[in-house]
């Protein structure tokens, strides 16, 4: 019997894939099909795959011409299903000529000449193209503009910014500058806010209004009311409005959450996570200080993250100390908030203007997370336990600070008409919740 193997993604299966695994077959008698996990996808670099792991297993599965599937979910894995199930040929497609030749040393390997003209990438940026404009500053649009040449089905097509110039010399491709927001609304499907808080709401607003999807820096508005006031307005529009924590979205940490959710380190008691720059810091004489962001707004949603997602919403108590810079008391470089739930506790520290290790220690009762600093964007993290022998690191690719993956979730929730599980509503509401009352002063010492 002659085993032929092959591997493949085979989103949104087309007949270029059905030829190939035609010619594959073709070779032997029986035919084994690698097809490739969802996190394997994003470890190198195939951000965009839109069907889940089972969903592209039934589709090779439906062709009939697979004698078995399995699932690829490691680098070198080729080698070791090679020797394992003793194959014979290794199948590939013609424009992996050379890429894979190393396994000459185990079995016999085949390029396939590829169908023309057809290809998933294709399918998806002919089926999914979402105009996106960019609000707000020009410093703060800048990553997402270059992250969104990663993802397809998503065109930066215009921008309404502070600095115009600057934006169309560092990204020309944008097809237009707009002269006002209304003229954005008008020439795209979604936008993409980072205008100062207080502004938020009426951009957000505006956009729900005239049906367009909205990706919103976080925090979404500034009060409770407001917050319910667009998510209503969301649903009657039947648009997306989604929380731009771009930390949600990276692989790294959103396998950390899905892990303790498990109980991989017991129930969760305690939850500690520090957020501080000093980049960009203007001390009180700047006269454009009210324009730039607080600390509780630029890094307070990162840092709750974790909090809500892991504890939730329902704490017990809070107890918030600032140090401002500003006679309003609006302008906070440090800000420490304590949490009191029923069976656990909760602290994060974020600072603009003060300095301080910047990890993340998630502990329990069976162990504890360690997340080095930078947390928020990081591709690796530590489960440590009372016997040291049982501590496991983990890795995870990280593209963009999780920027284009966030990019890749909010195309598929326009496409699907389904709000992302990443960051649910309670959860932005929470952090919502807790800056409504830092602007009250509400349970808030000043320091």
């Amino acid at each position: 019997m002659v085993k032929v193997i092959t591997y493949g993604t085979y989103d949104l299966f087309h007949y270029g894939h059905q030829r190939l695994l035609e010619r594959a077959k073709a070779l032997g008698d029986y035919l084994i099909v690698g097809v490739t996990a969802d996190d394997f996808d994003k470890a190198r670099g195939k951000i965009n795959v839109e069907q889940s792991l089972m969903e592209r297993i039934e589709a090779v599965r439906k062709t009939g011409l697979a004698d078995e599937v399995i699932v690829e979910e490691y680098e070198g894995q080729k080698i070791d299903d090679i020797q394992r199930y003793d194959v014979d040929i290794f199948a590939i497609g013609s424009d992996w000529t050379g890429k894979f030749d190393y396994l000459n040393e185990y079995c016999k390997v085949v390029y396939l000449d590829r169908t023309q003209g057809v290809s998933s990438t294709d399918l998806r940026a002919e089926r999914n193209l979402v105009r996106l404009g960019l609000v707000g500053r020009y410093t703060g649009i800048q990553k997402y503009a270059a992250e969104s040449y990663y993802v397809n089905g998503l065109k930066v097509s215009g921008a309404f910014v502070d600095n115009a110039e600057l934006t169309k010399k560092a990204f020309p491709e944008i097809e237009f500058i707009a002269d006002t927001y209304d003229d954005l609304l008008e020439k795209v499907d979604a936008v993409y806010v980072v205008s100062h808080p207080s502004q938020h709401f009426e951009h957000i607003k505006k956009a729900l209004l005239k049906k367009k999807h909205v990706l919103c820096e976080s925090p979404i508005v500034l009060n409770v009311a407001q917050y319910d006031e667009l998510i209503k307005l969301a649903r009657q529009h039947g648009v997306v409005l989604m929380d731009a924590i771009k930390t949600a979205y990276s692989m790294a940490y959103n396998r950390l959450i899905l892990l303790l959710k498990g109980g991989k380190i017991g129930r969760i008691v305690s939850v500690d996570a520090t957020c501080t720059s000093l980049k960009d810091f203007q001390d009180s004489g700047s006269p454009d200080l009210v324009n730039k962001w607080n600390t509780i707004c630029a890094w307070g949603p990162t840092a709750m993250l974790p909090v809500f997602q892991l504890l939730g919403p329902d704490y017990k108590n809070k107890d918030i100390s600032s140090s401002f810079i500003d006679p309003s008391g609006q302008f906070d470089i440090f800000t420490r908030i304590t949490f009191v739930y029923d069976h656990a506790v909760a602290s994060i520290k974020v600072g603009k203007g003060v300095k301080s290790e910047g990890d993340l220690v998630i502990s329990g009762t069976k162990g504890y997370v360690y997340v080095p600093a930078p947390w928020w964007k990081t591709d690796y993290f530590e489960i440590r336990f009372e016997d040291t022998n049982n501590n496991k690191r983990y890795f995870y690719q990280l593209d963009g600070e999780g920027i284009r993956y966030e990019l890749v979730q909010f195309v598929k929730a326009i496409e699907s008409g389904r709000q992302s599980h990443y960051i649910l509503p309670v959860v932005s509401k929470a952090i919502v919740e807790v800056i409504e009352d830092f602007y009250a002063g509400k349970n808030l010492i000043s320091i």
